[in-house]
């Protein structure tokens, strides 16, 4: 038993799960990736049900046990004009839909030709998470780089701040929900802190910057 928690207190890079590659092509094909954790599940809730159809995919991790992402997943998709689904093992990303992660998998983006894949996949814990922003966020930068929108919201810890800052480097548009209308600042706190953010945007806007993101789109 003490073996198990010494290992789930070992704070792996997401170097463990895939190197960082960052692409430098501008294939036009964008992509919206979005983490959270502590209070995500209602600040996703006030930002997915508000967009409308025609978005380039978006591809979420929010921190949550297994078992209830299927379940938010759906709920989602109730009270959404796009269609929200779980990724549990993989998926040809489309517009007009949103991706969430597995509970208990990581969630990674790769290219297969012109399209994107999001797949689960097993691993160590990252950041201390699986299934972990910076692993979500960093496989994004390695397939699509400078045209991605990269969000990270409401939270506990510094994950994502990998990942983003990343994403941020290689010229993709980044933003952080704002402290007055987060449930925990953690996460943004992080992100900001590292000197990767473009944007500070309190939660009820994040969505028309998600609109505003997809109206510039080609490729769809």
């Amino acid at each position: 038993m003490t073996d198990l928690l010494s290992k789930d207190l070992i704070k792996h890079p997401p170097d463990v799960i895939l190197p960082s590659q960052p692409c430098k092509k501008d294939s036009g094909k964008k992509l919206v990736l979005i983490g959270s954790s502590t209070g995500g599940v209602e600040a996703l809730t006030r930002i997915i049900p508000k967009l409308p159809e025609g978005l380039p995919p978006i591809v979420i991790v929010q921190h949550i046990p297994v078992g209830f992402s299927g379940s938010f997943a759906s709920r989602l998709n109730l009270l959404s004009a796009i269609r929200v689904l779980e990724v549990s093992s993989k998926e040809v990303l489309q517009p007009s839909h949103a991706y969430i992660a597995s509970g208990d998998r990581h969630l990674v983006i790769e290219s297969r030709g012109n399209d994107y894949i999001a797949k689960a996949i097993e691993g160590e814990k990252v950041s201390r998470h699986k299934p972990s922003v910076d692993v979500l966020f960093r496989s994004g930068n390695n397939t699509a780089g400078r045209n991605t929108l990269a969000i990270i919201l409401t939270g506990m810890g510094d994950d994502g701040s990998i990942g983003i800052k990343e994403l941020y480097d290689n010229g993709a548009h980044t933003i952080a929900q704002d402290e007055s209308s987060c449930i925990v600042f953690g996460m943004p706190k992080r992100a900001i802190a590292v000197g990767a953010i473009k944007e500070i945007v309190p939660l009820d806007n994040i969505a028309e910057k998600i609109i505003q993101f997809g109206k510039a789109i080609k490729g769809y």
